[in-house]
């Protein structure tokens, strides 16, 4: 029997095809001011927030290019992991005739029961030449999220030998998604009534992989899961608006136009014997942002409209709220900070964000973000970009 570790959380985002959260912009610059985008971002990083960005440049800047941006984030808020360590270890200890730790089953076995682990790995690369009659942005996106949740027996016990037989029959589940997009942003600016505005559309081809996996509590192998995967090619499209007055300004982005379900594999489960197969709905995704990008700051906002639900029967549902702000230092040094929290359930932490820009004689940019959300949820963001 294996031990399950820390490393399952990363190994389940590995395993699926390189390929993020809720917005899954994947930019360390975003991602260090709390993941806001819709009316911060730039035409460089405009294909992951929202497309109107794309027409939005300065008049120096001919070309520019993202290689690459990585993130990546683990999110164990309830230390999940801690728990079936313990459970594996005591069944593995009962089978050798040791039940001295018995006693303990079901206090872990409650403190697991509805508890999920999120792992999320992307990265991104994009190439824009922005100009005054249509700007343009190729891109390459990929992303992998993964969950894992116990599946507790629903037997009532009332002797530690019932608990054994209860922690047997219980069984660990776990999905993932992995979506690599290859795109063209093309966005536009222009004036209408003495307004200031742009618009942007983004067609792209989308293959999405979904893999499923099930074990019982002590056997547990997480490079299983890509036995057991589907994939898909699909095209969809984003779109996204932009108004502004001075450093006032107000976007709406929606991503996935087009929706999808996807099933997964078919498996047989092996604690109960009963087929599994879950389902992934790819819907749209509508975003608002406001905020004031000057030259020499930046402070935003954004909002999802509405709840984005993934997997069904797993507590993957999203719908943020964001904040961040970002200080220029003569051009040469950022510093930002944000805090972004998932308002689709009433018990989730905030998540605190920070980072850096570096930018030496502006011959290049290299952006540092990481968040935090406890000791058991964080995550780190790392860009290389230029602009010409």
């Amino acid at each position: 029997m294996k031990r399950i570790s820390l490393s399952v959380g990363f190994s389940l985002v590995l395993t699926s095809p390189l390929a993020f959260s809720a917005n899954y912009a994947v930019e360390a610059r975003g991602d260090a001011m709390g993941g806001v985008g819709v009316v911060s971002g730039n035409f460089l990083t405009g294909p992951f927030y929202n497309p109107a960005l794309v027409a939005i440049y300065r008049r120096n800047d001919d070309a520019g290019m993202i290689l690459p941006s990585i993130g990546l984030s683990y999110n164990d808020p309830n230390d999940l992991i801690t728990d079936l360590d313990k459970v594996s270890d005591i069944i593995n200890q009962s089978s050798k005739g040791d039940y001295s730790n018995i006693g303990e089953l079901n206090k872990s076995l409650t403190a697991m029961q509805g508890d999920v682990l999120n792992a999320e790995l992307g990265g991104v690369v994009a190439f824009a030449i922005p100009n005054q009659f249509i700007s343009a942005n190729v891109f390459g996106k990929a992303y992998t999220e993964s969950f894992v949740s116990p599946i507790i027996d629903s037997r009532v016990c009332t002797d530690d030998l019932c608990e054994l037989e209860r922690a047997k029959a219980s069984s660990v589940n776990a999905v993932s998604v992995g979506v690599t997009e290859l795109g063209i942003t093309l966005a536009k600016y222009q004036t209408f009534l003495g307004q200031h505005i742009a618009f942007g559309i983004t067609p792209k081809l989308q293959r999405v992989y979904t893999y499923v996996y099930e074990a019982s509590l002590n056997s547990y192998d997480i490079k299983d899961l890509r036995d057991n995967g589907n994939g898909e090619t699909i095209f969809n499209m984003d779109a996204g608006a932009l108004w502004f007055y001075g450093p006032i300004r107000i976007g709406f982005a929606a991503n996935n136009l087009i929706s999808r379900e996807i099933k997964t594999k078919t498996i047989t489960s092996a604690v109960s014997g009963n087929p599994i197969s879950y389902s992934y709905d790819m819907k749209p995704q509508y975003t608002v942002g406001a905020g004031i990008v000057a030259d020499y700051f930046t402070l935003s906002v954004d909002y999802d409209l509405n709840e984005e639900e993934r997997y069904k029967d797993f507590k993957d549902n999203t719908q943020m709220i964001r904040v961040g702000g970002e200080i220029d230092i003569m051009r040469q040094l950022k510093l930002r900070a944000g805090y972004n929290k998932n308002l689709a359930y009433d018990n989730t932490e905030g998540t605190l964000t920070a980072g850096i820009g570096l930018s030496p004689l502006n011959l290049f940019q290299l952006d540092l973000g990481a968040s935090y959300t406890n000791e058991n949820a964080m995550g780190a963001y790392i860009n290389f970009l230029a602009s010409y």
